[in-house]
């Protein structure tokens, strides 16, 4: 099995080796689009039932919408259409047919063009609007609390397995309010939601803060974001959620009665995350040798691979390992037992460290004369003999433990990569030279966050909720009285 390339040698490379090397992922036959391979997707469903089960707690309900769009609904919010009109992919007919001049080929046919071109859907609050305008009267309709998991399609320029692809898979809420109090506490809840689910079950840590009014999320009024930072020092945008205010509405002419019997317009919010987090998750804990997954979302937690010479060997192992096994699956651990007979031990070893294995676990005859396994530990390699009869409660607790050590391990990188600076020349050496989260003062002015992204390619990833507005102080670069702490950094 050829070794990845390390991370230190390049990092990018390191990235995608792994994600095909690991059978995640692999490019299609389409440019920009990717396969996602069964182990792949297995870690997407583990993460897409978590998710689905918070939605479900806080109130929302799972629909389907179609995927293409009008032309004209698309257009309907200005702001909308025109952040996102460069990514738009646009059918305009409908049918193909022989081509007279050249046998076997297919043409498009000239008269099956459409009345009015549609476009694939790079986000669906248009075709979603348009519907709640039907569902919604009076404010006994509302709210509603909708999310789907579908696809959409952003033509992309330069794509990268998981991380930016044409085509994703994700979800997106969509929801509908009687106030605007209602819809900001909706959008604040649903960044809560996600920031559990990246920290909990991802063991990601993540800031939680709000874009600025030009990285905000196009026909939004505030977006709430929750940002990552990756081994390289780079930061990943992990989840947003937008309150849309009152534009969708106005757009789509979607109003209420309220409870005086006045008409208003309903107040909107939508949410999303998507399958970039595959990346994110990837980049935060994985290492030289492959990949390393917290036991929460790992498909498979556990495997057994046996190390035998004759079937009866096989088979008297086979028999000690059941009993830990039940004891496992009882406690909600998934476990595999490898006896493929194609693979020796040691190519088995390294492909489950390369698939992020979180504990595996061999035993051979001299384990079981002696009572004992060899269980190791996928996020520091350690390794440890067990009596057969604590293999159960010690595995249970190995899983916290490693799921625990990924968070606190990512948790320490990123608070030694978030450095303050309060000069140019400091926050382009470290940008350069150090990477990560830095935090500095910056005047409110979209002139500045421009002039140092053109300059230097650091961004402003969010206003952290977490800072108190300054009383004093400039912005590192302009010089003028700062109105926000932020966090610059290079980004995905």
């Amino acid at each position: 099995m050829a070794k990845l390339t390390t991370r230190t040698e390049d990092y990018s490379k390191w990235y995608n080796e792994l994600v095909v090397k690991a059978n995640l992922a692999e490019n299609s036959g389409v440019r920009g689009c990717m396969v996602i391979k069964p182990y792949g997707y297995a870690i997407w469903e583990k993460l897409q039932a978590e998710l689905d089960k918070k939605f479900k707690e806080t109130g929302h309900q799972n629909a389907y919408f179609p995927l293409f769009v009008p032309k004209s609904l698309f257009e309907a919010e200005e702001k909308n259409a025109e952040g996102f009109a460069k990514e738009c992919a646009v059918v305009t007919h409908y049918r193909l047919k022989n081509d007279p001049d050249n046998k076997g080929k297919l043409i498009v046919d000239p008269d099956a063009k459409l009345e009015e071109e549609l476009i694939v859907r790079p986000t669906s609050e248009a075709i979603i609007w348009s519907t709640y305008k039907n569902w919604i009267q009076s404010y006994r309709d509302l709210p509603i609390l909708i999310n789907q998991w579908a696809n959409v399609v952003r033509w992309e320029m330069r794509t990268r397995l998981f991380l930016r692809t044409t085509e994703f898979l994700w979800q997106e809420g969509h929801t509908a309010h009687e106030t605007k109090e209602e819809a900001v506490a909706e959008a604040k809840q649903m960044q809560e939601v996600y920031t559990e689910v990246v920290e909990n079950f991802m063991a990601i840590p993540v800031v939680k803060g709000y874009k600025t009014p030009s990285e905000r999320f196009a026909g939004a009024d505030d977006t709430y974001t929750i940002e990552a930072l990756m081994q390289d020092g780079k930061a990943l945008q992990a989840g947003t959620s937008h309150f849309l205010g009152q534009n969708f509405a106005k757009a789509f002419d979607v109003k209420f009665v309220n409870k005086e019997g006045k008409q208003e317009y309903v107040w909107a919010t939508s949410w999303g995350v998507s399958t970039r987090l595959m990346g994110a998750l990837i980049m935060t804990h994985s290492d030289d040798l492959g990949l390393v997954l917290p036991p929460k979302i790992a498909p498979i937690q556990v495997v057994v691979v046996p190390i035998y010479k004759t079937a009866e060997q096989l088979e008297e192992i086979r028999q000690v390992v059941g009993k830990f096994s039940s004891e496992l699956k009882a406690k909600g651990i998934t476990i595999k037992f490898d006896d493929d007979e194609k693979y020796k031990p040691g190519w088995k070893f390294a492909e489950y460290e390369l698939k992020g294995i979180p504990v595996r676990i061999a035993i051979g005859p001299k384990d079981l004369e002696k009572g004992q396994v060899e269980i190791a530990r996928r996020d520091t390699l350690e390794k440890q003999f067990v009596a057969l009869d604590e293999v159960s409660d010690k595995v249970e607790t190995l899983l916290e433990e490693i799921q625990t050590n990924l968070y606190q391990r990512a948790f320490d990188y990123r608070k030694d990569h978030t450095t303050e600076i309060t000069t140019y020349d400091e926050f382009k050496d470290v940008l350069e030279n150090k990477g990560g989260f830095i935090s500095a003062l910056w005047d409110g002015t979209e002139e500045t966050e421009e002039a140092i992204k053109n300059e230097t390619k650091g961004t402003i990833r969010c206003i952290p909720m977490a800072f108190e507005i300054p009383t004093e102080g400039v912005d590192f670069y302009s010089g003028k009285p700062a109105k926000f702490r932020v966090l610059y950094a290079k980004a995905y």
